[in-house]
Parts: structure tokens; sequence; C-alpha cells
């Protein structure tokens, strides 16, 4: 699936821990083009599962956001994305600078998502957390169309995940 990615644009991730939206972010974008929640509680609590950093964290994923897109930098957001107030936010900014905003939604069976979350080891956030983010992804799907993304792209498989290709 060859999917149009312009310069200068947001693009942001959408799936549950285990969906595989790092693995796709390294795939296809610089390291200095993805803004990473992980990272972000990493650089503030030098734990990127510090979950009691996730205000601080996230002032800074939407710093650096705001940074990179008003100097028409592409920009890839490596979070969950889940909630539709998150995405609101995100999609606003864009908007605040003129640049385009692309929903990568990675839409996997909730039995992937946990067997591939397990496979982390001390690093899972546990099948409750994911089937927690499958129901808020489940309910935001519904509205992706009408929250103001200039495209919308859903991968459902990991096989249309793979097949992902950036023009």
């Amino acid at each position: 699936m060859d999917v149009h990615i312009p310069d200068g644009c947001l693009v942001v991730l959408i799936g549950t821990s285990g969906s595989g939206k790092s693995t796709l972010a390294r795939r296809h974008f610089l390291p200095t083009e993805i803004v990473s929640s992980d990272a972000c509680r990493g650089l503030v609590a030098d734990d990127p599962r510090a979950r009691d950093a996730d205000a601080d964290a996230f002032r800074l994923v939407h710093l650096l956001v705001a940074t990179r897109l008003r100097r028409g930098r592409t920009t890839v957001v490596d979070a969950t994305n889940v909630q539709p107030r998150s995405r609101r936010t995100l999609v606003a900014t864009a908007g605040r600078y003129s640049r385009p905003a692309i929903a990568v939604v990675l839409d996997l069976p909730s039995t992937v998502c946990e067997q591939r979350d397990r496979d982390r080891g001390d690093d899972a956030v546990g099948a409750d957390v994911v089937q927690a983010q499958r129901r808020l992804l489940d309910r935001g799907l519904a509205t992706l169309d009408t929250e103001g993304f200039a495209q919308v792209v859903a991968l459902r498989t990991a096989a249309e995940v793979e097949a992902l290709s950036r023009r």
C-alpha cells in the first residue's frame, strides 16, 4: 500500500501498545522526525515507562511537535493516540502551522498486540492495558473522518503494515 506523506506534514500514529507503531516509524522515517512519548518520558523521568511522568512527557511531546511543524519539518507522533482529545490537540497544532495531518491507524487484532506486548518482558504494559486501549481505539475509529485529518490510513493486518510504503 502506497501512502503519500508530504514533506512538512504531521503523521499521527494511532494504535494500542504492541501494534507496531514504533517499528513502523523507525522503518519509514528519520530518527529526528519521530517524537516518541516513551522517549519523552525517558527524558523527563529517566524511565520510558514512568506513567507518573505523563503530564511532563506530553508537554514535551507537544512542544517538539509545534516547534518542528513551525519549522516545516515532517513530524511523526509515536504514541497510542487512542483518545480523540489527544488527536484533536495534535490536529489543531498542525492547523496552526498550515500543515496537513495524516492519521496512520494500526488496527491489528488484540491477540497480536497482546502477544507482542508479552514478548517485551519487563517492558510489557499488560493485557489489561492493551484491552483498555483497544476499547478506546474502537470507539474513536468511527470519528476519525471528522477529526480534521487530511488523510486516514487504516492498516488492519501485520501484512498490511509490512507492505506499507511511503512515497
